[in-house]
């Protein structure tokens, strides 16, 4: 999958923006809306120490609440690292927040000063939907958003 558009698209939208729920619901949507094989698209954000709870999503309804003891959600906060499952059934403590969901794509987003400020979730309907492309092409455009 090309990315270079969709950061392109971002980075205008987003411009001069400083709101971070603005700039989550942004991407979010924008996000979901550019490929089919995003099914659930959202972030969850740090409110407690070791808690995420549901930010701006496009999709079905999701989880309100993860401890970053559980699930991939809680592995990618715990570790601040790219989460990419194969096969959520899989993965020990998998959260099921939607019986369709067959693969997923974490991934930390962090602020300017490097603090974990959120979880950006991707679910696909899909089997092994995701690879370490989608993760870094990604990566990058939460990176060029959040962290500046």
């Amino acid at each position: 999958m090309e990315y270079s558009e969709l950061s392109q698209r971002l980075a205008a939208l987003c411009e001069g923006e400083t709101d971070t729920i603005a700039l989550m619901a942004t991407v979010a949507c924008e996000v979901h809306h550019f490929d089919t094989r995003f099914d659930w698209t959202g972030f969850y954000r740090v409110t407690a120490p070791g808690l995420l709870k549901m930010g701006p999503y496009q999709g079905g309804h999701g989880c309100l609440e993860i401890p970053f003891e559980r699930g991939v959600c809680g592995a990618a906060a715990r570790t601040e690292s790219a989460q990419i499952v194969r096969d959520v059934d899989a993965f020990p403590g998998h959260i099921a927040c939607a019986s369709s969901t067959r693969s997923e794509l974490v991934l930390p987003v962090k602020n300017s000063e490097g603090a974990l400020i959120a979880v950006f979730d991707i679910d696909s309907d899909l089997p092994a939907a995701f690879d370490e492309s989608d993760a870094a092409a990604l990566q990058a455009i939460l990176d060029a958003i959040f962290a500046v």
